[in-house]
């Protein structure tokens, strides 16, 4: 196969591949909800599930009963008043190195992400990811439900716990200290209390939330622990035609043993039918470009996960819950639930770092887990050396170096091979001018020449079609790694993630393109393909343009090299062409 087709084979590829991300990305968006339109919620208050039934099912969220504790007849939720369903009262303020965040004793209201700025201006607020804003809103929710009795909920029920924390309700991380705990509490009838802590740890962006529930009275007590997220579809930051952030995916996530990652959009909530999947441990979540919020269970606990949606004022709320499957108090006794909320951006390092099995595809390299795989992998190479050169950008430049060598054999192999298709043109040219439209004795006649010749003609695809695979994980990795976020690279690139604002390097890569198509004649190429090589360099720079600039950089210097690798593979192998056939 000859360089023509080659590139011709590789850009069609390249637009297709594009072609199927921005189809995907129309199929994400979620359909507008008028102020018309009502999604009807799984009971009268589905931002509180109702407890377990007497069938031992959840009548939203979908519970196992508690062995030993008798069936009891689900409880109507009163529904809330339109005061009552943007949070609770008696809000308390929380910072620390990393989050600033607002919260009461049933839900995370706000949190703002302190080392990242909205934008790469200098005087750029903050992240918000959890927000009481209705266009963007999204908390993190937690409570408890009984049948037929009280228990704090996330709309009310806890409050600050003053034995613990005497006054005000402001509470910041003290200098040299490694960790904050804000403490809450609940007193109940029959001598039933459940004392709630958020743990807020130095540099982390997870928080222990720890209940506590003690039995002071005289029977015993049974309830269950819900777990939930509530969000509206946030705006996209950027519209550009080839932003990262439009293919990244955006909606909710979960994680069971049985069935490993799955997620859902936002429009496929109700498309895709009601979710009840029993869970031991795992994790639920909302992802989006960056950064995402998770509720991860402890690894022991057994629940079910579930998916629900209301309509507040006109804007759909999406919910991913996790019901418990309760605790049954004996009279003097204590039991304890736990969990832990991420609340920040999809750092690899801080993921791993929890040992929460499949947490790691909330980085969502690929819907594809081999995929995904080969971008982490990726990701580790790149993150070795930004230890080792302290620049995202010189390290995108040494990845694309230590790739260019790992596939040196298969790159080898493609140049030799275009070295002797480009040795022979004039032969083939000859051939096509002796057999005219005769495309069986041209195809006879051609086959005999590779024959005697020993020339593959799929020689130089065939390593190009193993290359695709790693160039796609690169492209998820490079787009959806935070690290690269607002990261400078040299001069006029201050922001890896953003395009290159003077176009240098898409007009780089077109002069590449174009010397690379000079190292190889386009003898005997039929005149349709001639026109349309000639263009290609103009319209892969029109499309770069609009690419982020660390992936214009990766190509650039990919381009680059194998342009080198080729001029030198074709003056090692090729020999001047026998002038007559």
């Amino acid at each position: 196969m000859n360089q023509t087709r080659l590139f011709l084979i590789f850009a069609w590829l390249m637009v297709a591949t594009l072609l199927w991300m921005e189809w995907n990305k129309e199929q994400a968006a979620p359909a507008p909800v008028t102020a018309s339109q009502s999604v009807q919620p799984a009971v009268p208050d589905s931002s509180v599930p109702g407890a377990p039934g007497a069938t031992g099912v959840a009548v939203t969220g979908g519970s196992q009963e508690v062995p030993g504790v008798p069936a009891m007849r689900a409880a109507t939720a009163e529904p809330p008043s339109p005061a009552a369903a943007t949070g609770p009262t008696g809000a308390v303020q929380v910072r620390t190195d990393v989050l600033s965040a607002t919260l009461n004793g049933g839900a995370v209201l706000q949190a703002d992400l302190l080392r990242y700025p909205s934008t790469a201006e200098d005087d750029s607020p903050p992240v918000r990811l959890f927000s009481q804003d209705p266009a963007d809103f999204f908390v993190a929710q937690s409570g408890w439900v009984r049948q037929g009795a009280p228990a704090p909920s996330h709309l009310s029920g806890f409050e600050l716990d003053r034995s613990a924390a005497p006054s005000g309700t402001g509470f910041t991380l003290a200098d040299g200290a490694d960790e904050l705990v804000v403490p809450f509490v609940w007193h109940g009838p029959d001598g039933i209390s459940i004392y709630r802590t958020y743990t807020f740890r130095r540099g982390v962006y997870v928080v222990d939330v720890r209940d506590e529930v003690v039995n002071r009275g005289s029977s015993p007590w049974q309830g269950f622990a819900y777990r939930q997220l509530t969000r509206v579809p946030r705006a996209l930051e950027s519209s550009a035609p080839m932003s990262p952030e439009k293919y990244s995916f955006q909606g909710g996530a979960w994680f069971t043993a049985a069935d490993k990652y799955e997620k859902r959009k936002y429009d496929d909530f109700v498309d895709d039918g009601p979710l009840d999947k029993a869970s031991t441990g795992g994790w639920i979540a909302f992802l989006q470009h960056h950064f995402f919020g998770a509720w991860i269970p402890a690894a022991n606990d057994q629940g079910t996960f579930s998916l629900d949606t209301s309509n507040v004022a006109g804007a759909t709320r999406y919910v991913v819950r996790d019901m418990g499957n309760g605790v049954n108090v004996a009279p003097g006794t204590s039991a304890v639930s736990e969990a832990r909320l991420w609340v920040g951006p999809k750092l690899v390092n801080q993921i791993q770092a929890q040992n929460v099995p499949g947490l790691d595809r909330a980085v969502d390299f690929s819907r594809f887990a081999p995929m995904a795989a080969l971008a982490g992998w990726l990701f580790w190479v790149l993150q070795w050396l930004h230890g080792l050169l302290g620049n995202w950008g010189w390290s995108i430049v040494g990845l694309v170096v230590l790739l260019k060598a790992v596939m040196f054999p298969l790159s080898a192999a493609q140049y030799k091979s275009m070295a002797k298709m480009r040795k022979f043109q004039p032969r083939m040219a000859q051939l096509k001018e002796r057999y005219g439209d005769d495309k069986q004795k041209l195809q006879s006649a051609m086959m005999e020449l590779y024959k005697k010749e020993k020339i593959n003609p799929v020689g130089g695809c065939l390593p190009l079609l193993l290359q695709m695979p790693v160039f796609l994980a690169l492209y998820w990795m490079l787009s959806e790694s935070v690290e690269l976020r607002h990261a400078p690279w040299i001069l006029w690139i201050q922001d890896l993630t953003a395009r290159d604002p003077y176009f240098v390097l898409p007009v780089i890569n077109i002069a590449l393109m174009w010397a690379t198509q000079k190292l190889n004649p386009m003898t005997g190429v039929d005149p349709m393909q001639q026109k349309m090589m000639q263009f290609m360099p103009l319209v892969f720079g029109v499309m770069f343009a609009f690419f982020p600039a660390g992936l214009v950089l990766y190509w650039v210097t990919n381009a680059g090299l194998g342009l080198i690798q080729q001029w030198w593979m074709i003056k090692k192998y090729s020999e001047p062409a026998p002038a007559k056939a």
